[in-house]
């Protein structure tokens, strides 16, 4: 678990920058109904457990700003013995203070009160909640369904969307989220090599996740960081592939876009290979020029860089790479043959939040994926290490999971 210490400095920053007069909720969540009396796993909103801790659901996280100060509240469900016997016991109020900084614990069912009792008296102005992305096909979360309450309720209070803010302060990460970072690194590597080990013609792409999977959980990672893509032959030109029926032939590549974690900083890593342990031709030449694209960006990557020009870049520099093996002779013809964009920041999600207005800062970390699909060959695979920004350049986080076609075919052939 990161520090107790990280996540009351966040709630510390993120009331530093609201207005005086200003009261903010969040919201962890609920975990979705599947079917009858079956849930989907719950899942905690990101930016509640940024600023908590707390991967529980149902709980709601209260802060207001007046006066020149701040006073905080989480709502915890109350403590239930034959819930708890079912379902795992749940945070208690008594574990509160020392493990997450609350000194104010209260319990659900008085939210509503409270939260009338506060608004009633007209000091406060602004109430901010957090909007997470939604679509037209979801059921409106906790926070929007607050929003029409209070419009109705309080209609002096002024709706306010933290989301902004919340990118602000998720884009820089702090020195014990990239220390998690990089102890995710070894057990991912463990996973990919563990589906390098095993691969063979004749297989099945979801073996391939077992072995995957067994080897995080062997190493205390129960569910990797996202759905776990992998992949062979034609199955690669699936971006998001999530069916593993498909048999891996002779002379296929494998293809995976896998990760690990470790106290919810995730680790997101695509990697590819011969089936049969050596490279054709083909396969080799278009290896080389993502290889070599990865390569140069980690070269050049700094602090001060337009976010945006990272995938132009990229996108650049694997164009003159595809034009020497006559491949494509166009630029504006690249997205043809790069489907996919270059970057994207990794964190608390996968696709973490990011501000694309900013330039690249030491402290940030985001993917260098670099992606060739070519069907004229039936090839198609990527390169994606986990870029971290330092003060001088930046640091390639995963460069010790095999990625050189050298260092491919040496360890499949010394399987």
């Amino acid at each position: 678990m990161l520090p107790k210490a990280f996540y009351e400095e966040n709630r510390r920053r993120l009331l530093e920058t609201l207005p005086e007069n200003s009261v903010a909720v969040l919201f962890a969540g609920h975990a979705p109904r599947q079917s009858a009396d079956a849930y989907y796993p719950f899942f905690a909103n990101r930016n509640f457990l940024y600023l908590t801790g707390m991967e529980e659901e149902h709980l709601i996280y209260l802060a207001v700003k007046r006066g020149g100060t701040a006073e905080e509240a989480i709502y915890l469900q109350q403590e239930d013995p034959m819930q708890e016997r079912w379902f795992g016991r749940r945070i208690h109020a008594a574990d509160v203070p020392e493990r997450y900084g609350f000194a104010d614990c209260r319990y659900i069912e008085s939210f509503e009160d409270d939260f009338d009792r506060l608004a009633a008296d007209q000091s406060l102005d602004r109430l901010w909640l957090d909007f997470d992305r939604e679509s037209l096909d979801e059921q409106p979360s906790e926070a929007r369904q607050f929003a029409a309450r209070a419009a109705a309720a309080w209609p002096w209070l002024r709706l306010g969307d933290l989301r902004s803010r919340m990118r602000t302060l998720r884009t820089i990460k702090q020195p014990c989220e990239i220390d998690a970072m990089r102890r995710a690194v070894p057990i991912t590597r463990a996973g990919i090599e563990a589906m390098m080990t095993a691969c063979r013609p004749g297989m099945k792409e979801y073996e391939l996740k077992a072995e995957f999977d067994h080897a995080l959980a062997r190493r205390g990672v129960l569910t990797p960081a996202f759905p776990s893509i992998i992949c062979s032959g034609q199955n690669n030109f699936c971006i998001h592939y999530y069916d593993y029926t498909g048999t891996v032939a002779d002379g296929d590549m494998v293809l995976n876009d896998v990760g690990a974690w470790q106290d919810y900083e995730c680790n997101d890593v695509s990697r590819t290979w011969p089936a049969n342990g050596k490279f054709t031709e083909r396969q080799k030449a278009l290896y080389q020029c993502i290889y070599n694209t990865s390569e140069h960006m980690f070269s050049i990557i700094k602090p001060g860089m337009p976010m945006r020009s990272i995938d132009q870049l990229a996108r650049e520099y694997c164009f003159d790479q595809l034009t020497k093996l006559g491949i494509i002779d166009d630029f504006k013809d690249i997205r043809k043959i790069m489907w996919h964009d270059g970057a994207h920041h990794i964190g608390f999600d996968v696709h973490d939040v990011i501000d694309y207005s900013r330039p690249t800062e030491a402290g940030m970390v985001f993917c260098v994926d670099v992606g060739v699909y070519y069907e004229p060959w039936g090839i198609g695979f990527r390169l994606e290490d986990n870029c971290l920004v330092t003060e001088t350049g930046c640091e390639n986080l995963t460069a010790s999971i095999p990625r050189t076609v050298e260092e491919i075919e040496a360890f499949m052939a010394a399987r």
